[in-house]
């Protein structure tokens, strides 16, 4: 009999260990795919920078230096990988010049006129929605994650299987729009 009372203890927890490993498992995969998916939209935006550098060069030619700025940021993002902290700070870095190439478009009106630049800034907009809806479900899955990384008694299964914290994804407050705000002050 003590046999089998020795059994059963055994048998639950280990059935306990599975289930907070599996669950844990589970909300790891949320965080890897909510980083897939801002990793998708990051990559989009990449792609459409060039379309508009040279859009905005036809216009533009003597902003050398900005254009310049925005390829070297662009390819610190790109090179920036999977570590989000790291990312986060490149993709920063780049939405500010990215702002100052779109805010051309306020002094040059045949540019803001452009069918061309007006779709690239659209699409430039739609994709910086779609980080910030990609950047919340990745921030949510990772608050969920660390969470039960740190709570007892997960954090035991997480420490014996090596499943660990995650960092957020963040950008900084002033790049939180590539599309800069125009004040409508008297000059």
């Amino acid at each position: 009999m003590p046999e089998l009372i020795i059994f059963a203890v055994v048998a639950a927890l280990a059935i306990f260990v599975v289930a907070l490993f599996n669950t844990l498992i589970a909300r790891r995969q949320m965080v890897n795919n909510g980083w897939a998916d801002i990793d998708v939209q990051l990559k989009r935006r990449a792609d459409l920078i060039p379309q508009l550098v040279a859009t905005v060069k036809a216009y533009a030619a003597h902003e050398k230096q900005l254009f310049e700025e925005v390829a070297e940021r662009r390819n610190a993002a790109l090179a920036a990988g999977e570590d989000a902290a790291a990312r986060g700070e490149a993709e920063s870095a780049l939405s500010r010049p990215v702002g100052r190439l779109i805010a051309l478009g306020e002094a040059y009106p045949e540019l803001k006129a452009n069918q061309n630049f007006l779709a690239l800034q659209n699409e430039l907009s739609d994709t910086e929605n779609k980080i910030e809806m990609a950047r919340r479900f990745y921030n949510g899955a990772v608050r969920e994650l660390n969470t039960a990384v740190e709570s007892f008694p997960s954090n035991l299964v997480a420490g014996l299987f090596g499943i660990a914290k995650r960092a957020f994804f963040e950008l900084t407050a002033a790049s939180e729009r590539a599309a800069p705000a125009v004040g409508l002050s008297p000059q």
